[in-house]
């Protein structure tokens, strides 16, 4: 039997994951799959690609290309969902910011630096056509971090997944101003250099598995009220999400890869460029 570790967010997109888990799909493989929710999101994941805590992230796009290109020894193996994450642009429900432009000399609440709160910061402030350079952080590690900075002031605005974050919506904690998807396939499975080398048949038993609840995962009867129930979410709002969400089962283009590369350097999130050949598999 092959142990392996694999790190998430805790997050709807995650479900197919802990189905096969509690399925025992991994175990009739001969895998011990160990999964660990990660709260605090793409930075702390890749921290513990990094330091050998975890074999295996389904992680940020942005988020890990960043990383692989700061010396991360990891690889991306495929891209695990298509669609583009939605992410919501929250403020204070008492707050007086109202619109886009009223955040703009804001500070933003970050789960931590390389994470997608704060990457997608700077995505979303140059589609507005900010000045990236005067951009300020709160680091607040987690959802519930957020929720304080910003009921308390320490911070004006926060980026987090639209569904995710409307339960703390329709409690009148946070209002919605906008919205801003990621320009590519917003999660894709990353492992370890070394775990790849030691257990790559294994980790390819894992990913034909995944693979195979991916593609058929809209089709599990009572999916959404599944969904639903586990998240603490509404099934209209579920419905909605699912209509948006498409899973994948392919590995990263090149053309996606430079991208993704290509704009986080022309932000000067990251100082030198990786190669495709390096950082995939």
């Amino acid at each position: 039997m092959k142990t392996l570790r694999i790190a998430g967010v805790p997050e709807h997109f995650n479900l197919p994951w802990h189905l096969c888990l509690e399925d025992g799909e991994f175990q009739a493989a001969g895998i011990n799959l160990q999964w660990v929710d990660v709260p605090e999101g793409t930075g702390k994941l890749c921290q513990m690609l990094r330091s050998g805590e975890t074999d295996i992230t389904v992680i940020l796009t942005e988020g890990i290309i960043r990383d692989i290109a700061a010396g991360n020894r990891s690889k991306i193996v495929q891209v695990y969902v298509q669609s583009p994450l939605i992410w919501g642009i929250h403020v204070a429900a008492n707050s007086p910011y109202k619109t886009m432009a009223d955040i703009e000399k804001g500070k933003v609440a970050i789960s931590r630096y390389g994470s997608g709160s704060h990457l997608m910061a700077f995505v979303n402030a140059k589609e507005q056509g900010w000045n990236t350079s005067g951009l300020t952080f709160e680091i607040i590690n987690t959802l519930d971090g957020a929720v304080e900075a910003l009921t308390q002031g320490r911070a004006d605005y926060f980026m987090w997944e639209r569904f995710m974050t409307k339960p703390i919506v329709d409690r009148g904690i946070f209002r919605r101003i906008g919205d801003c998807p990621t320009p590519w396939p917003c999660f894709v499975i990353a492992v370890r250099n070394e775990a790849l080398q030691t257990n790559g048949s294994a980790i390819g038993t894992v990913l034909d598995i995944i693979n195979s609840k991916t593609a058929s995962f809209k089709d599990i009867l009572g999916i959404n009220e599944i969904l639903a129930s586990r998240y603490g979410q509404k099934v209209e709002d579920i419905n909605a999400w699912l209509t948006l969400t498409e899973w994948s089962q392919q590995k990263l283009d090149k053309a996606t890869f430079d991208r993704v590369q290509e704009q986080l350097f022309e932000l000067n999130i990251i100082e030198d460029k990786t190669t495709f050949e390096s950082a995939t598999e």
